[in-house]
């Protein structure tokens, strides 16, 4: 079973979202912050973590750099959701390593999950 760490301080859309993830068969962790997404990417070892950029304590973006950072964390593919949709946003995000850059007000919950689906059958390593 494929692991996913959700990282959203929004209740409704991590509500919404991590239900279907759990229906499509996923194995789903959530946390609502940065510091708890550092700890958990260590812990849980994720197949793919999903990142909101505004969070409380360290943003998305931060989030990004020390994944880069840690060598325990630096494998682990992350699809960027974020209501941030401006060209300089995707692009840090992009050079952060970001996978997907999904902006929340272009994309329906049923996308999200099958980019997501797309993604992990393509990348079957581990």
């Amino acid at each position: 079973m494929k692991k996913i760490l959700l990282i959203e301080d929004d209740p409704f859309l991590s509500s919404l979202l991590g239900n279907r993830l759990k229906k499509e068969g996923f194995d789903l962790t959530l946390v609502r912050n940065g510091n708890e997404a550092m700890k958990a990417l260590k812990t849980q070892k994720p197949d793919l973590a999903l990142l909101d950029i505004i969070l409380p304590g360290k943003s998305g973006f931060e989030v990004m750099e020390e994944i880069k950072l840690d060598p325990q964390t630096a494998k682990v593919p992350v699809f960027i959701i974020s209501n941030l949709g401006q060209d300089t946003d995707v692009q840090r995000g992009e050079e952060l390593g970001a996978k997907e850059y999904i902006v929340k007000a272009r994309i329906s919950i049923d996308e999200i999950v099958e980019k997501v689906k797309n993604f992990l059958s393509k990348n079957k390593a581990k």
